[in-house]
């Protein structure tokens, strides 16, 4: 687990990055959910650009023990969750990430082999798309990397994740959704079942 946690004088923020039909602002709006629910000031701010399928898309989330009065993108950030892996080498999808923050990738690939291991922020991947599938029948991996988030940093905890899931989606997807944050929780903290793919560090 890193070391990233809000405090009364700062928040933490988090930025997503991901292709239109990724569930990229459900992810900010799901994360703020879940750290208002814990009693937390949480703001989700989506970035609305083109919203075709398969465009780049942007939101942003931030979560503090006090009012949160700054409503600017995120330029800082302390975790980029990056949804899509092809995305890595656009320009600026990794601008102003702190030194000690946090890259969440969803791959199955280690970071030695997206060539970021020379990065000072810690670098994850966790294989979301292929936790989607498995799950939900399509590669949908935003609640899985959430519960990845979850587990690796601890901004939220899973319960209350699964909470804010259960509260968006109705029947048999808030059930499976839920049960994806979960597997991306496990596997983020080193729990995987054999034969499953486990969280890479680098």
């Amino acid at each position: 687990m890193t070391d990233i946690e809000p405090t009364v004088d700062r928040a933490i923020e988090v930025r997503f990055h991901g292709r239109g039909g990724q569930g990229v602002v459900t992810a900010a709006e799901l994360l703020s959910s879940a750290a208002f629910d814990q009693g937390r000031s949480a703001q989700a701010i989506p970035s609305f650009g083109s919203e075709r399928t398969g465009a780049p898309v942007v939101a942003f989330c931030r979560v503090a023990e006090s009012p949160i009065r700054s409503h600017d993108p995120v330029l800082a950030p302390d975790v980029v969750v990056v949804q899509d892996p092809t995305m890595l080498h656009i320009p600026g999808i990794l601008a102003g990430l702190r030194p000690e923050g946090l890259l969440l990738v969803n791959t199955a690939r280690g970071p030695e082999e997206l060539r970021l291991t020379t990065r000072p922020a810690q670098v994850v991947t966790v294989p979301a798309s292929d936790l989607a599938r498995a799950r939900l029948g399509r590669p949908l991996p935003n609640t899985a990397l959430l519960g990845a988030l979850s587990g690796l940093t601890g901004i939220v905890t899973l319960s209350a994740l699964q909470q804010a899931i259960r509260a968006r989606f109705n029947g048999a997807a808030a059930d499976l959704n839920a049960a994806l944050a979960a597997d991306g929780f496990r596997i983020a903290c080193g729990h995987a079942t054999p034969g499953e793919s486990r969280a890479q560090t680098g």
